[in-house]
């Protein structure tokens, strides 16, 4: 096979491309060196010089998947606020159902973590455990903040768990669209589905009727651009 010299960076980055798609739609165990060799058109041995096993790239995919998203430092530099948690959730429903990134990348990195689920969950738990570092205190401060102005309902369920359902509502209703056409028949447009998915979540964060319309009505005056600068 015609071979194109790259030098050692760049090569394997380019083995790293070839390899997610790969690993998104046969998960890890399914996925030969045959096949991720051929994917990246070089030969097994120069695969091998690179990375040493095919559990030594998967980590290095995992490494790059763990690496700070520029939306959410942009997120997490906003002051806690009832107005900051308000941002936060329909920043994150909007990124699941309307895409925060290229529909192609989001869908790669749902197949990946829904593999790492039926295999070790190792890629999910340390992708899950970034997001929750960079994200939940900024969540926490910002329910204080929400709580200490009336805005928000005293709820007996730890943060944590406030976070993540929040979070597993907004991506289950991803993983469903996954097939190209939703296996749930949801009602509405998509923005519609962004809008009553936000309100569902914020209402079970405690967060009241009239806080959450105010606080939308602001976002929608002055939306926040959390894309990166062209």
């Amino acid at each position: 096979m015609a071979i194109t010299r790259l030098d050692s960076d760049e090569r394997r980055k380019a083995i790293v491309a070839a390899a997610v798609p790969l690993f998104a739609r046969k998960g890890f165990a399914g996925t030969t060196t045959k096949e991720l060799a051929e994917a990246a058109g070089i030969s097994e041995a120069l695969l091998f010089r690179h990375f040493p096993s095919k559990k030594h790239l998967y980590g290095e995919i995992l490494r790059l998947g763990c690496e700070g998203d520029p939306a959410l430092e942009r997120l997490a530099a906003l002051e806690p606020s009832t107005a900051t948690l308000v941002r936060m959730i329909t920043f994150m429903v909007h990124y699941f159902l309307l895409g925060g990134v290229e529909e192609a990348e989001l869908d790669t990195r749902l197949r990946l973590v829904l593999h790492s689920f039926l295999e070790d969950g190792e890629y999910a738990r340390e992708l899950f455990e970034t997001i929750f570092e960079r994200v939940h205190p900024l969540f926490v401060a910002s329910v204080e903040a929400a709580a200490a102005s009336g805005d928000l309902k005293p709820e007996p369920i730890a943060s944590a768990n406030r976070f993540w359902f929040g979070h597993h509502i907004a991506a289950m209703v991803a993983f469903v669209s996954l097939p190209g056409r939703a296996s749930v028949p949801y009602q509405g447009s998509a923005t519609a589905l962004v809008d009553e998915a936000s309100w569902f979540i914020l209402r079970g964060i405690g967060m009241t009727d009239s806080a959450i319309a105010a606080a939308l009505a602001t976002a929608a005056q002055c939306p926040l651009e959390l894309a990166p600068a062209s």
